[in-house]
């Protein structure tokens, strides 16, 4: 290292925010991603191979995309070649193909082109990468927000590995941030601010699993913990996020009766009272996936067939939480909670299985009806398997035989209530009521 890269040194580990100063330089670092960086798994075998190919991160903001593809540069002992989609065109990309195939011929040195944000190139810029991805020139190394399968080209997705990266846990973020404290050669060591549990606590909660967020905040709350007190309290980490903190503590209590309120307000068909809920566990950093997840079940335990496309409704919103991400997907949720209190309610189908599980439960594995056992072998049809049974395509799309067990022939479990299943129950009491009379033959 000469003078001028030494005092450019100095000057960084000075000036540069604490997000970049805390960038992890080895895989050992690296907080969270244990599902791709553990011992044995695809991705660390490859880095530490140095025999890495292309690849595309895909994974929310602050989860170590940027800091992946730094230390695949390392491990590879590759030129690390930054470039965003954004700011980015196809002449920039030529450029540094040539810059890449140059450096490979007169030096030995492969090139890594860190291509952020790679779902803003559109297809004549991305199918410019081709040639180099083929021919090895470039290792490239694409990071997208957004699901790569919508956004990359196929003939570049085929030529890359795709890991899909998750946002950090709360407590990989509180470890992060206790790092920083205590590190005094990159982080706020020489400032000699302590942190509050809570503070760091609310810090976490607040950034969503956004590594770069959390530590923004922390050297904003330090900031303002060393013209005071020196030691980073709750009322510092609210300022540093402008968000104040909100009494929800997503293993306690508040989670629970929370994530109540807000299914009990759809259930009551009131979505003023649903979106509110909504907000207020999306604002304490409620993981929207558990969200989502909840009203894929609502919709078809209190909603069913008495309006079927609220089961479409609530899968969309969760396919868009992940195909846009939060703040946007905030919008896809209260547009899926706002339909699901609205919907006519029925809870027939729940209860229809419930009650069926209950008989399973009581009777045991009761014995198939012989007509509607399968009679593909001859054994089977020799003992009269598949005898007697109405093949209901040829009788209009309904046959009239029996379909339950013999001891449970007459068992109803689903009770239609409201809304399209009551269409459906008529059609189906029509049938009923023309049975056949004659016992199965």
């Amino acid at each position: 290292m000469d003078l001028f890269e030494s005092s450019l040194s100095d000057r960084f580990a000075d000036y540069a925010p604490l997000a970049a100063r805390m960038r992890p330089q080895t895989l050992d670092e690296v907080h969270g991603q244990r599902h791709l960086l553990a011992g044995g798994r695809a991705l660390r075998a490859l880095i530490d191979s140095g025999e890495i190919s292309s690849i595309i991160l895909w994974g929310p903001a602050g989860s170590g995309k940027t800091t992946l593809a730094h230390i695949i540069a390392g491990a590879s002992k590759a030129h690390f070649e930054p470039m965003s989609a954004v700011s980015s065109g196809v002449a920039d990309v030529r450029k540094v193909i040539a810059q890449a195939k140059d450096r490979l011929a007169q030096q030995g040195i492969r090139t890594l082109l860190f291509l952020d944000e790679i779902h803003r190139f559109n297809k004549s810029q991305q199918d410019a990468l081709l040639p180099a991805v083929e021919n090895g020139w470039i290792i490239l190394v694409g990071a997208t927000t957004e699901n790569p399968s919508f956004e990359v080209n196929s003939p570049l997705m085929s030529r890359s590995l795709l890991f899909r990266l998750e946002a950090l846990g709360d407590q990989e973020v509180i470890e992060l941030l206790r790092r920083a404290l205590a590190d005094s050669d990159r982080g706020l060591g020489k400032l000699g601010v302590e942190a509050a549990p809570e503070a760091i606590d609310h810090i976490a909660a607040r950034t969503g699993g956004d590594a770069r967020a959390a530590l923004n905040a922390l050297e904003a709350a330090a900031t303002i913990a060393a013209t005071s007190s020196g030691v980073i309290d709750l009322p510092a980490a609210e300022e540093a996020l402008q968000r104040r903190a909100l009494p929800y503590d997503k293993a306690g209590d508040w989670h629970y009766d929370v994530i109540s309120a807000f299914i009990k307000s759809m259930r009551g068909s009131d979505p003023d009272a649903a979106v509110y809920w909504l907000a207020r566990m999306l604002d304490a950093g409620e993981d929207p996936r558990f969200i989502a997840r909840r009203m894929v079940i609502f919709a078809s335990e209190d909603i069913g067939n008495a309006d079927p496309t609220a089961l479409q409704v609530a899968v969309a919103a969760h396919h868009a939480l992940e195909f846009v991400g939060l703040p946007e997907a905030q919008l896809n949720l209260s547009q899926s909670a706002a339909y699901l209190a609205l919907a006519l309610k029925s809870n027939a189908s729940a209860m229809a299985i419930w009650k069926a599980q209950e008989d399973v439960r009581a009777s045991g594995p009761l014995p198939v009806p012989t007509h509607l056992r399968d009679a593909h072998s001859g054994a089977s049809r020799s003992l009269g398997a598949g005898r007697g049974y109405s093949y209901p395509h040829e009788q209009g799309g309904w046959s009239e035989q029996q379909y339950l067990p013999d001891e449970l022939r007459d068992r109803r479990y689903y009770a239609p209530i409201a809304g399209r299943e009551q269409d459906l129950a008529r059609d189906l009491e029509v049938k009923r009521a023309g049975r056949l009379s004659e016992p199965l033959g």
